[in-house]
């Protein structure tokens, strides 16, 4: 298991991840999991998707501690700025009832004008009050910076999500053992810009362009 705890590092094999909220950091962490030597796996019937989070806690970037780790070959993934927002709506918003289960939103009087179950122009138009009310909306919805890094960024590789099969190569490349990268925490339900009001895409258009300018080098800004 790591051995730093401001990262998520397997030290027998010199391996280090930086985990993104929303860009396929369970299915990284489960494969990571089956990898390491210093984790137990539960039995099948005991997991489920918070097992990989318990295992390997999402942190933020700390440059001293990732540079501490220069000596590992250093990996993140990351995701389109669009997806990534769109799938908090449709993951944790719809799927998984986050709103439902927080204190803040049910017993503050200051939030009681907010849906629980709201539309995805609601929500995102709403998105600021949805982030005070429920840390976990506001844990996956945090810029990517936070989780790794400014530019340059310091990885031996950076990885689009739509490049988890090479990924799986590569890590068994480095170990020698199979690696199966599967989907572990997929949305059940799409969601697309077009499927949004024009003054909800101005509403997230901030947030998302310093998404972009960070991740100019492997996204193309849909909103310019």
């Amino acid at each position: 298991m790591q051995e730093h705890s401001l990262a998520i590092a397997i030290p027998a094999y010199k391996i280090a991840y930086m985990a993104v909220p929303k860009a396929g950091c369970s299915s990284v962490k489960a494969a990571l999991a089956h990898l390491d030597p210093g984790v137990t796996i539960p039995p099948e019937d005991e997991i489920t998707v918070m097992t990989w989070h318990a295992i390997y806690p999402t942190v933020r970037y700390r440059r001293r501690a990732w540079h501490n780790l220069s000596d590992h070959w250093r990996f993140t993934v990351v995701r389109d700025p669009v997806r990534r927002m769109l799938s908090v709506y449709t993951n944790r918003v719809v799927q998984l009832r986050d709103l439902h289960m927080s204190r803040k939103l049910r017993d503050r009087p200051e939030f009681a004008h907010l849906s629980r179950d709201p539309d995805p122009d609601y929500f995102f138009q709403h998105l600021p009050e949805y982030m005070k009310g429920s840390s976990v909306i506001k844990h996956h919805c945090l810029g990517t910076k936070l989780f790794i890094g400014p530019r340059p960024l310091q990885y031996d590789r950076v990885y689009k999500t739509e490049e988890m099969g090479q990924l799986a190569r590569d890590l068994s490349d480095r170990t020698g053992q199979p690696v199966e990268m599967r989907r572990e925490n997929p949305s059940e339900m799409k969601l697309t810009l077009d499927d949004l009001a024009p003054q909800t895409i101005d509403a997230i258009r901030p947030l998302l362009e310093m998404e972009y300018r960070h991740l100019s080098e492997y996204f193309e800004n849909p909103l310019k």
